[in-house]
């Protein structure tokens, strides 16, 4: 085994609490058998075998997000003027958040105002000429028919009249024009004031009175916490397994350094791996009324996928692998149950007891317990405290515990056993 590994760890931390036992149990002068002589017996934990079916579970790591986390940029480029929320707040659609100086945009506005109505008036010229024209047109025309005007009359009006219909359309041209620069302008100052386009809470607040902004500056993250997204990555061998509507259990640490399960089911799956990692995601909808999860975490989702054939259960924990041989089995007490009468849970160990390693054969693995052959249920399996017992030595003194206390330990952060243990090695310093 490694020595960076969990299950190093626990026989560390094995080895620790249960020495002081083996050793008061023990004269240290005894002889051979003595804490202090070449046979020492260890102290191990054992827990008995059980048959059932195993839980299929595979872990991930989720990343939580709010639903319709965005990040808000400004649409101009500007100076703050005024922030109106903080960092927490929740926030109305619409609420406004900042406002940028306008000065300028109010300029530009006016002036796009006053150019609209010069071209207004222009337009209104040219109809009125045009409508004289028409007039004039009209009267030679008649006058025409009684042959009281010139062809040549009448040609040179027609050429005038459609030139100064071409004259309106280029007004109409001009008022459009201006009054799209107009609407330009009322958006640009519309744009100095930045609202929430989603009700929800303000994070990661950047904006400050007096710094300029643009388009490429984040302002702020909003998004809404009573609805969260759990986002996980799953592999191109994990997509026969796992699919929506499984049961997940999104696992949280809390203050007092325990974990809360919060039970949700697979949302969604992208049906498009990428083309590099050969990875897609799939997603969990969560309405997280507890506050326990906040956008931006990292955390452990323990998806079910079904269950195992029936067979016998140990501790993934119990398992060991022989660094002779490589064989990998587990270390089994065959007297303990008819010998020694154990106590689950109890303090005391019991007397050297024999045990021996035996090679099993795994048939499923899950994240706390494997199913395996080779050994029945029933039987009493160490398991903490392997190492100890790898150099030859045939006996042990016994510690009979749960299950619920072995997947407590297997369930423990590298960090929580070295500090269990530093705390356990203090105490037995103190009491001698």
């Amino acid at each position: 085994m490694f020595k960076n590994s969990p299950f190093y760890l626990f026989n560390l931390l094995l080895l620790t609490s249960l020495s002081v036992y083996s050793c008061s149990s023990t004269d240290a002068k005894s002889g051979p058998n003595g804490p202090m002589g070449s046979g020492v017996i260890p102290a191990v934990e054992t827990v008995q075998a059980r048959y059932g079916a195993l839980p299929l579970v595979e872990r991930f790591s989720g990343n939580v997000r709010a639903e319709n986390q965005v990040p808000l940029y400004a649409q101009i480029s500007a100076k703050v003027a005024k922030v109106h929320v903080e960092n927490g707040d929740y926030v109305r659609e619409g609420a406004v958040l900042i406002e940028l100086e306008d000065e300028t945009f109010q300029q530009q506005l006016t002036q796009a105002k006053a150019g609209l109505r010069i071209n207004q008036a222009r337009l209104r010229q040219a109809e009125a000429a045009l409508s004289q024209l028409k007039a004039e047109f009209e009267r030679e025309q008649k006058l025409n028919e009684q042959s009281l005007t010139s062809a040549l009359r009448m040609e040179q009006l027609e050429a005038e009249l459609i030139g100064q219909e071409a004259d309106v359309e280029l007004a109409k041209a001009q008022v459009e024009q201006s009054e799209a620069l107009v609407a330009e302008r009322e958006e640009a100052l519309r744009r100095t004031v930045v609202r929430a386009p989603i009700s929800g809470t303000i994070g990661q607040r950047n904006a400050q009175v007096g710094m300029q902004v643009s388009t490429n500056n984040p302002l702020f993250l909003i998004g809404d916490l009573t609805k969260l997204r759990i986002e996980v990555v799953l592999t191109e061998s994990m997509l026969n397994k796992i699919s929506v509507g499984q049961r997940a259990e999104i696992l949280v640490p809390t203050a007092d350094n325990a974990t809360y399960a919060i039970e949700a089911k697979l949302s969604r799956i992208s049906p498009f791996l990428n083309e590099i990692t050969r990875s897609t995601e799939a997603e969990i909808d969560l309405e997280d009324a507890s506050g326990l999860l906040k956008p931006g975490m990292f955390v452990p989702v323990d998806v079910h996928f079904g269950e195992s054939e029936q067979a016998t259960l140990i501790p993934t924990s119990a398992l060991y692998t022989d660094p002779n041989t490589g064989e990998e089995g587990v270390y089994v007490a065959p007297n303990a149950g008819s010998e020694i009468p154990l106590r689950i849970d109890d303090e005391n160990l019991s007397q050297p007891t024999g045990v021996e390693f035996i090679p099993i054969t795994v048939l499923a693995r899950g994240r706390m317990e494997v199913g395996v052959t080779g050994i029945e249920s029933g039987d009493w399996i160490i398991s903490l405290g392997q190492d100890l017992l790898s150099e030859g030595r045939e006996q042990a003194r016994l510690k009979a515990v749960s299950w619920e206390h072995v997947t407590q330990l297997q369930s423990m952060q590298r960090e929580d056993l070295l500090e269990q243990v530093m705390r356990q090695r203090n105490g037995n310093n103190a009491s001698e």
